[in-house]
């Protein structure tokens, strides 16, 4: 039995299960940015690492603000491969776009969470930025988790299984009671699994079309989060 829940953030709250670069590609062809998907993709990977290495994104950034951030290098480095690249006009269209749809997105999981709040205590895990805080009380999640564990805060990142281990400790529970959400198969799945947790996995576009061959780590699988409830 369930007695408590965890729930990673981003692509599973603010996506729907979608990965954050498959939305941002998505949102790049629906403002039609004149780039190419596999240099794209060499951006999006660039980005990620630039923000994991040096701390620029600050605790009190929202998550508009970070998206920006995001864009910008992740555009500054197409423009340095693709000249003629207008950053500043692409940057705005794509962040207007993917602000909209993360609001749309976080509205349909808040409804989700206050209803399993009234039921259980939760705990939010996530490999962040240090400024998880802000960006929750951005969208009004804020109040809804009784323990956030971030990675830039604690030092430890998924698919590390000892980040899960810290939200099963927060919470005062056995892992067995705990059951995880998330929407990567193998940062948030298996590793929760390993920290002996119940598992629930998000099933949605993955940042590869590549199919797990083994998903025995899942013990459900969704593709909605209201199918939780």
């Amino acid at each position: 039995m369930t007695e408590g829940y965890i729930f990673d953030y981003g692509g599973t709250l603010d996506t729907g299960g979608c990965h954050w670069g498959r939305r941002i590609w998505h949102a790049y062809e629906r403002a039609g940015v004149p780039v190419g998907e596999e240099l794209f993709r060499e951006a999006y990977v660039y980005a990620e690492r630039e923000l994991a290495r040096n701390p620029i994104i600050q605790p009190d950034y929202t998550f508009r603000k970070t998206l920006a951030v995001k864009l910008r290098i992740e555009m500054e480095y197409i423009s340095d491969r693709q000249p003629g690249f207008d950053t500043m006009r692409w940057q705005e269209a794509v962040l207007d776009i993917l602000y909209g749809q993360t609001k749309e997105e976080t509205a349909k999981s808040k409804a989700v969470l206050v209803k399993l709040k009234e039921r259980y205590p939760m705990a939010l895990v996530s490999n962040f930025y240090g400024n998880i805080s802000t960006v929750l009380g951005e969208f009004g999640l804020d109040g809804l988790f009784d323990s956030i564990v971030e990675s830039a805060v604690v030092g430890v990142r998924k698919p590390d299984h000892r980040i899960f281990t810290l939200g099963v400790e927060a919470l005062g529970m056995e892992p067995g009671k705990v059951t995880v959400v998330g929407d990567s198969y193998d940062k948030d799945i298996v590793p929760a699994k390993r920290a002996g947790c119940r598992t629930v996995w998000m099933r949605g576009e993955g940042w590869t079309d590549t199919t797990e061959s083994d998903t025995s780590a899942a013990d459900a699988v969704i593709t909605e989060l209201k199918e939780i409830l």
